[in-house]
């Protein structure tokens, strides 16, 4: 669709109005929210994060929402910040990267600089100091120019970093925590390095974290936290009250020194002489930050955890409210539709649910005491999931609470259910069955010569089982007797029947088709081979929609619609490319990013009407309220038609004046959304309006700024 151009003039003003609308792709939905939080960021009320795997966001209202800011970022595995003057710096898995317009776009280092793991960054005054894999590199110039500094410590891999006062004199001390080798001093700006680990307490020391305040330097170890002062030549166990001594961040405010853990965080009003218990008891702490308190005085603290997302701690650690509206980075591993519902079971958040299409999710959790759901699939009322190491769990009442049913000690890989049974496969014990509804379970692998089971099908009577390195087996008895039906010596991520048709997914030999029930197989990769360069993608998950299959790999998406004979990249609009979950809810198609969130697109967009049940289509147009509502400066309209026909929707403001176009185009038949950028527009209340053929709907909406 072309872009308008409109000048609106309201209140004795000019804006210029450019109204967008979505073509053909993926949309985020607003969630499951959270993930792994690397690092932060603070430039006066500006707080940046750097996740495991979604890049970076910035939140301007102190963590009430969050905002991703990638573009230019070639690798989202951020594992360091750091600010130098109005440079912002970013260390990842792919080279280290700076941004001069508040991460709205990032251009990679490359004067000088060599290496591409970069694990922590360190700035004072004009000098920056970057930390990787393989020793350190400086920078004298704002990180305009680099040189390797690694004279001494060349082959250790850095974990933290600090800049300390030099003992005597002028100059600073730099200083760098590695992983195993304890830290390490240069007093020469980078030129060489020694050892510095008198006091430590054992040869063999991870220095995860280091802070300075004054002339004090703290490392944190997993042995506790270490005190020096002399500008780290010298340390002093400083743990007293500590009682997880696995200490992952460190982070100063004013007279206070906060200690984040694999249990919590911790603070010490006396430089470490005794630490007391600042909460956030059940988290895995990461990384923590200080920022100017949000409209008043004083100071705010904030967490990153390792699956939790942002807290944020207004008093001091004494109470703690999590903070990720917006922060879609959640590694979701199964997907599943009851209803209306959305079903998400995700790496290390546990489970969420959404009851409006992923506008809005929520944890929900409750006597689920696992966090890592492997698989998620619906029988009649009974929702399961196939956990790490807590084996199956079940809900009743549509995810609002769990108990456990099966395996307290097994990883669930998949499930898969038909009528009244269901089959649990594991990795490492084989299969199980219950015929009644999760409350009994047996293990039913006669002939299962691979225990190691990643996937499960279910095809009319028939059982389907992919295995680990182990090929296809199948059983036509509820899984009394199994037998092996080919592809020995591969791995089966996935499976997925069509009729008589089967489809299974492998390790980099993308997706291999058997017309004859597994009798024989043959490769169904044709395009995607050609879009991977020659070579497959590992094929994760599958859905379907008619006669229509869908495939979720490590590159992507792709859609067949002549049963897997042809297929084609589907990926418009998805930034992430790792697809560990697909499943079709109503007419759209939703996918789990990992990590990155749910996302969502309508199947009339990846395929034609005419591929289409006469039951799949909706029944009837409707205009739905966008949302979020209100907004600002941006909100997504829904609509559904029933049939093909042109479309207009237009927003107007109170006075009947239109100040967009959205659509004006003929549209297939199926459910459609546009998104609508307000941006320019003053605060206060529009109208949208949808004409399809001779239906008009009219709904408010609200912009405020």
């Amino acid at each position: 669709m072309n872009k308008i151009v409109f000048i609106v003039v309201a209140l004795g003003m000019a804006f210029c109005i450019y109204p967008t609308s979505v073509a053909a792709q993926w949309v985020q939905t607003y969630g499951p929210q959270g993930g792994i939080i690397n690092c932060f960021a603070v430039s006066g009320t500006q707080l940046f994060a750097g996740t495991a795997g979604s890049g970076v966001f910035l939140s301007t209202n102190n963590g009430t929402t969050w905002t991703a800011v990638n573009a230019g970022l070639t690798d989202l595995r951020i594992y360091a910040l750091v600010l130098s003057g109005t440079n912002l710096f970013a260390g990842t898995g792919g080279g280290l990267f700076f941004s001069i317009d508040n991460g709205a776009t990032w251009t990679v280092v490359s004067n000088g600089f060599t290496k591409t793991y970069v694990t922590c960054l360190a700035a004072a005054g004009n000098d920056l100091i970057a930390g990787t894999g393989y020793g350190v590199f400086v920078s004298t110039d704002r990180g305009t120019n680099w040189a390797p500094a690694n004279t001494g410590m060349e082959y250790y891999s850095v974990l933290s970093l600090g800049i300390a006062p030099a003992n005597s004199g002028s100059g600073v001390n730099l200083l760098a925590g590695t992983e195993g080798y304890g830290v390490f001093l240069s007093t020469n700006n980078g030129a060489s390095w020694n050892a510095a680990n008198t006091g430590l307490g054992y040869s063999y020391v991870y220095v995860t974290s280091l802070a300075v305040s004054g002339n004090r330097v703290f490392a944190g170890t997993g042995n506790g936290v270490y005190l020096s002062i002399n500008g780290g030549s010298g340390w002093s166990a400083a743990s007293n009250g500590l009682t997880d001594t696995v200490v992952t961040a460190l982070s100063v405010a004013g007279t206070d020194l906060f200690a984040g853990t694999s249990g919590g965080v911790y603070r010490s009003t006396d430089y470490g002489t005794s630490w007391i218990s600042s909460g956030l008891l059940n988290a895995s702490i990461r990384t923590l930050a200080v920022s100017p308190a949000g409209g008043g005085p004083g100071t705010d603290l904030f967490a990153g955890t390792s699956g939790g997302g942002v807290f944020i701690s207004t008093d001091i650690g004494a109470h703690w409210n999590d903070a990720n509206a917006g922060l879609a980075n959640t590694f979701v591993q199964s997907l599943a539709v009851s209803g209306k519902n959305l079903l998400a079971g995700t790496l290390w958040d546990g489970f969420f649910l959404s009851t409006d299409d992923g506008t809005r999710w929520a944890a929900s959790n409750n006597g689920l005491t696992d966090p890592y759901v492997w698989s998620l699939a619906i029988s009649d009322a009974v929702i399961f999931a196939g956990t790490s190491i807590n084996g199956v769990f079940r809900s009743t009442d549509g995810g609002n609470s769990w108990t456990s049913c099966l395996l307290t000690q097994a990883t669930v890989t998949s499930i898969a259910v038909s009528g009244r049974n269901a089959f649990a496969g594991t990795d490492g014990s084989g299969v199980f069955l219950s015929t009644d509804d999760g409350s009994s379970w047996v293990a039913v692998n006669t002939g299962l010569t691979n225990n190691h089971v990643q996937s499960l099908a279910v095809s009319g009577t028939n059982v389907l089982a992919g295995t680990s390195w182990g090929g296809v087996f199948l059983s036509t008895d509820n899984g009394t007797v199994w037998s092996s039906i080919g592809l020995t010596g591969t791995n089966v991520y996935s499976l997925a029947a069509l009729g008589t048709d089967l489809f299974a997914g492998t390790n980099q030999g993308g997706v291999v088709h058997s017309y004859d029930g597994g009798r024989t197989w043959n490769w169904s990769n044709t395009v995607m081979q050609i879009s991977q360069g020659g070579t497959y993608p590992n094929v994760m998950c599958f859905a379907t929609k008619g006669v229509n299959l869908f495939a979720g790999t490590d590159s992507g998406v792709f859609s067949s619609t002549d049963n897997g004979t042809n297929w084609v990249p589907a990926n418009s609009g998805l930034t992430t490319r790792v697809v560990r979950s697909l499943v079709v809810g109503g007419m759209d198609l939703y996918l789990g990013a990992f990590p990155g969130g749910v996302w969502r697109r309508p199947l009339s967009e990846m395929i034609t009407s005419a591929g289409l049940s006469k039951s799949d289509l909706p029944v009837g147009f409707s205009l739905d309220q966008n949302y979020p509502n209100p907004f600002n400066p941006t909100t997504t309209i829904r609509y559904a038609l029933p049939a093909r026909t042109h479309v207009t929707l237009t927003v107007f403001n109170t006075l009947g004046q239109q100040v967009a176009t959205l659509v004006n185009e003929n549209e297939d038949a199926g459910n459609h959304e546009a998104r609508f950028d307000a941006n320019g527009l003053a605060s206060g209340v529009y109208f949208y309006r949808l004409q399809a053929g001779d239906y008009v709907q009219t709904r408010r909406l609200a912009l405020v700024r």
